[in-house]
């Protein structure tokens, strides 16, 4: 069958005219229309084939896979509009399999630095208000719109996060742990052992990394010399600079995971395309396993952002 679409491709193909004789075709019109003084010029013989020929695509165009979205510097709060790529990258070849097709979206640009002063305001506690809370289509959890100061940006909102909430973000580390209340952003070493935290960063300054997911929350386990240990969803545990910030509670959209897709069409609408249904063999992957928990990882003797 390959052979076959190969064969008819290159039957389509057909000789590309000449440019010398193209040219002499548009200067015989041109001096065709002209007046009756007009230097006479031979007519030129044009076969058949050099004017039915067409143009022959082999691949898409380069440029419509290169996402100009993503290299904006200055924030905005508007919907950005995006390109769909179907899982190819920027030479057009597929990358990731199962993409494709599904609603148009516009992506909402996350400020996952919770910790980001304003002008004039910089080591002061800051308050915000909570304008609404929406889905996003980019990603399961949903978001809220902050507005405080003279800036608007978009969060990711926590399980009880509602309009018309206050919430406070703080890099302050005291003598005392803090009582922080759902969606207040303060850095590990002010929070009491126990809390429950998402939006963890593993740098400072860096911005949030793990635990973004609709429904997580990890656990700080315990605090020893300027760091902190923090058990994420998955079990695994990390260890980071107590000055790391986190949000406290839990990722809002907890039911994501319960969600019923009803029909094949809904995941069309997701841009998930169907897999094939072809019977494979199970190689020892469905079985129950009883795996050891993985190492902690460590993410403390790190070159700081300001040497990157």
């Amino acid at each position: 069958m390959a052979v076959s679409c190969l064969t008819r491709a290159l039957r389509s193909l057909t000789v590309s005219q000449h440019p010398l004789l193209s040219s002499q075709v548009l200067a015989q019109t041109k001096l065709g229309r002209g007046t009756a003084t007009s230097v006479p010029v031979p007519p030129v013989s044009v076969s058949s084939t050099a004017i039915a020929c067409r143009g022959f695509l082999t691949t898409a165009c380069l440029e419509q896979n290169k996402t100009f979205w993503k290299k904006r510097e200055k924030y905005t709060v508007r919907p950005i509009g995006m390109k769909k790529t179907g899982g190819r990258d920027h030479t057009g070849m597929i990358r990731l399999q199962g993409i494709g097709g599904g609603h148009k979206q516009r992506y909402r640009w996350i400020d996952f630095q919770r910790l980001r002063y304003e002008p004039e305001r910089e080591g002061k506690p800051f308050e915000e208000k909570v304008v609404k809370v929406r889905y996003d289509p980019c990603r399961s959890a949903d978001i809220a719109l902050l507005a405080g100061g003279n800036r608007k940006r978009w969060i990711i909102a926590t399980e009880k996060m509602k309009e018309g909430d206050i919430i406070k973000t703080s890099g302050a580390i005291g003598r005392m742990a803090v009582a922080a209340n759902e969606g207040d952003s303060y850095p590990l070493g002010a929070l009491p052992v126990g809390t429950l935290v998402n939006n963890l960063e593993i740098q400072p300054g860096k911005g949030a990394e793990y635990i973004r997911a609709a429904g997580t929350s990890g656990v700080l386990l315990r605090k020893t010399n300027g760091t902190a240990i923090v058990q994420l969803p998955s079990k695994q545990q990390v260890q980071v600079l107590e000055t790391c910030m986190v949000t406290v509670g839990r990722v809002s959209n907890i039911y994501h995971n319960k969600r019923i897709i009803g029909k094949a069409g809904r995941n069309r609408w997701l841009g998930i395309r169907p897999s094939s249904g072809l019977w494979k063999k199970k190689g020892g992957w469905a079985g129950r396993k009883i795996k050891p928990l993985p190492p902690m990882k460590i993410y403390v003797n790190l070159p700081s952002i300001a040497a990157l």
